[in-house]
């Protein structure tokens, strides 16, 4: 990204919505994520990104042309999002964006067209897509909204997130969106679901435990994406959207523990401890391994090799845990659940270990270390 300051400019008329906001309103909000200056006027020099209000765009393409001076990405032959190394060519540009011409010659720009040349990747969200950007018109606000939220989901995460829900999140982003309800209080629900959860497991009511854990699940997706479609995401938010998921999971194994007992299934004092002691160690040690894998090759362990990706789907965090607590449920041994969460956090804190000393090896011997999504 340059060092720059980048102001930010839209052109053209829109008052097509799209999740509750015009068009200007979503523009300015992802032009202050990407880091750039939203203005109300033309500025007399600098640096300038003019943005086309006759477009929906992913805000990918923001930060694609954020950091390429002289680039210009057309749809049909015309302006949507236009970098000018300075103010003083944006006439020309806004001119042919509100009479609906092509993109102007004559202005050293390189022109990127969105038909053909869509491929972008994502580094935030672990993926490598076709990023869309289209006319915006009333007919086209529920594909749009649709392509919104599929471009707000991380590309490696697990099953569950990225298969089972998608969907009903989809419907629940889209109607808070509409309510103007923010992330944050999406969240503040999830919290109190969460906590929840963690009550009922401990008093052994596992089933119905587990549902309104799954509840919470949905809100901890929804906010997300709700921040992301509507560029409302913030540092608190961030704070506590992650905060809450890094610290909950092992209490709510904690108190499923303890509810054994309401079974006749209770592990001993000792044992209950050293299942935690697994259980904790062995989250607290991946976590330190994706910290230690960033901080040295800049980029999530979990976008290193496909085979990295694809264990991301089922890799002992909270969700496909849950799911080896919900099997155990069926067959009446939630105590198994326990254990085989224990087991498979043990398992997969030996694959990360495995693989964080492979791209070390790797990088000792002159192999570059980089995304098989880039």
């Amino acid at each position: 990204m340059t060092d720059r300051k980048v102001a930010f400019l839209e052109a053209g008329r829109n008052d097509t919505r799209v999740f509750g906001l015009t068009p200007a309103e979503r523009a300015r909000r992802f032009a202050s994520k990407a880091g750039l200056v939203p203005v109300d006027r033309m500025p007399e020099r600098g640096p300038l990104i003019v943005a086309d209000l006759g477009f929906a765009w992913d805000p990918a393409w923001l930060a694609h042309v954020r950091d390429q001076p002289g680039r210009a990405v057309t749809r049909g032959g015309r302006p949507a999002l236009v970098h000018l190394a300075d103010a003083s060519q944006a006439p020309a540009v806004i001119a042919a964006i509100e009479t609906g011409a092509a993109l102007p010659t004559g202005l050293g720009l390189v022109e990127q067209r969105a038909e053909t040349e869509s491929s972008l990747y994502n580094a935030t969200l672990r993926k490598r897509e076709d990023a869309y950007l289209v006319p915006l018109d009333a007919a086209a606000v529920p594909a749009i909204e649709k392509a919104s939220y599929d471009a707000s989901y991380k590309g490696v995460t697990d099953v569950l997130t990225l298969y089972l829900w998608r969907g009903a999140a989809f419907h629940l982003t889209r109607w808070a969106a509409y309510a103007r309800i923010t992330p944050n209080m999406v969240t503040l629900v999830g919290i109190a679901l969460c906590v929840w959860a963690f009550l009922l497991f401990l008093h052994g009511h596992f089933a119905t435990g587990l549902a309104v854990g799954l509840v919470f699940m949905v809100f901890d997706t929804v906010d997300g994406k709700l921040a992301r479609c509507t560029g409302t995401s913030s540092e608190w938010g961030n704070i506590l959207d992650h905060g809450v998921d890094l610290v909950h999971p092992p209490f709510w194994y904690w108190a499923w523990g303890i509810g054994l007992g309401s079974w006749g299934l209770a592990f001993t004092t000792a044992t209950l401890w050293k299942i935690m002691a697994v259980l904790v160690v062995g989250y607290v040690v991946q976590r330190v391994i994706e910290g230690a894998f960033i901080a040295s090759f800049k980029m999530h362990i979990h976008v290193w090799e496909r085979a990295d990706s694809r264990f991301r789907l089922v890799t002992a965090r909270r969700n496909p845990n849950v799911v080896i607590l919900f099997a155990s449920l069926l067959v009446a041994r939630p105590d198994w659940g326990l254990l085989g969460v224990a087991w498979w956090t043990a398992l997969s804190c030996l694959f990360h270990v495995v693989r964080l000393a492979q791209a070390y090896l790797q990088r000792r011997g002159g192999k570059a270390i980089v995304s098989w999504l880039a």
